[in-house]
């Protein structure tokens, strides 16, 4: 059996070139100090020799992994696997590796699994980190680069989604149908996205006297959608503010089983635009979140962080957009 060709390393690559091993390391990791005609001479000693260094190899040069870790609090959610989706991607097109940890909603978790995958990346992404303000702080500090993503924070990058003008967008669709009895099924009291909704029902109120908002505490799945829907329909509402699409579609199923009219009976609105909303029946009026490009620009902001390129950490906003569907109507008489 013929043997194997041998592997070409960098120690022949600067015996072609004649030159030493730490030069060709700088010349091939584009250390710009080396002479120009001895770095011409390596590069074309690497070319001839079809020289390329491994990845471990490169890693251990620059001392870098090539891969940032991005920690979320829900992987089943489709809207984070929408970010983690542009995220990876973009980090592939510049040779980067993406670890994905999911905390489970747990807040404890969160920190831990933070600092962990911290030790064996190059940077990490929080995504809607639902730690306290001053543990994120104190985590920002040890975790740098950082960027985070949909919370309000000083001292890293942030990218997100500006969820209180398309929610109060949705309250005054339905003020427009005619609604004044809203319930509204909250989300995770840490979050940060929830606490948008809230400000935006908030000012909503206080500028609608005449209007009725009942908080539900719930969830972010279908379950918790599923689980809250007797007590939405005891509530005496004409509209639910679902605090997603996950929770519209879980309350919608079990309202529709028991003989609620959708939206005849009960107006029902999400929030995502995930890709289920546009196929549930009746399909489902909601908000659609840019969370591939959140992920992308997520990933801008790292990568500038990792080459050193800002010099203050700034602050990227993306509008979520209302689309109007069928699960909204008038308000019965």
């Amino acid at each position: 059996m013929p043997r194997p060709p041998k592997r070409v390393t960098i120690a022949d690559v600067a015996a072609k070139a004649e030159v030493s091993l730490s030069t060709v390391s700088r010349v091939l990791n584009g250390n710009v100090t080396v002479d120009p005609a001895m770095a011409e001479s390596v590069r074309a000693a690497a070319a001839e020799l079809d020289y390329s260094a491994s990845p471990l190899a490169r890693s251990l040069v620059l001392g870098r992994t090539q891969t940032i870790a991005v920690v979320v609090p829900d992987l089943g959610n489709p809207t984070f696997q929408e970010i983690l989706r542009g995220l990876s991607r973009a980090a592939g097109t510049a040779g980067y590796h993406v670890l994905v940890a999911d905390s489970a909603e747990s807040v404890d978790e969160e920190r831990v699994l933070a600092l962990t995958t911290r030790r064996r990346t190059d940077g990490v992404v929080l995504c809607a980190p639902r730690m306290d303000d001053d543990a994120l702080a104190a985590s920002l500090r040890e975790l740098s680069p950082v960027v985070v993503v949909n919370r309000d924070v000083d001292g890293a990058p942030v990218v997100g989604a500006d969820y209180r003008p398309a929610f109060a967008e949705i309250l005054t669709h339905l003020h427009g149908l005619g609604h004044r009895r809203y319930v509204f099924l909250s989300g995770n009291p840490r979050s940060a996205s929830n606490a948008a909704r809230v400000d935006a029902i908030t000012a909503f109120a206080d500028a609608h006297a005449e209007v009725e908002i009942t908080q539900l505490p719930c969830g972010v799945d279908v379950d918790s959608g599923a689980r809250v829907a007797p007590e939405v329909r005891a509530s005496g509402a004409t509209a639910v503010l679902a605090y997603n699409d996950l929770v519209a579609m879980g309350v919608m199923g079990v309202l529709r089983r028991d003989g609620v009219r959708i939206p005849e009976d009960l107006s029902v609105t999400g929030f995502d635009d995930i890709p289920f909303s546009r196929w549930t029946s009746p399909t489902l009026t909601t908000a659609a979140v840019p969370a591939e490009d959140l992920g992308a620009r997520a990933w801008e902001a790292m990568q500038d962080l990792l080459t050193g390129a800002p010099a203050e950490p700034a602050a990227h906003w993306l509008r979520p957009v209302v689309a109007l569907r069928e699960s909204t109507g008038p308000a019965p008489s």
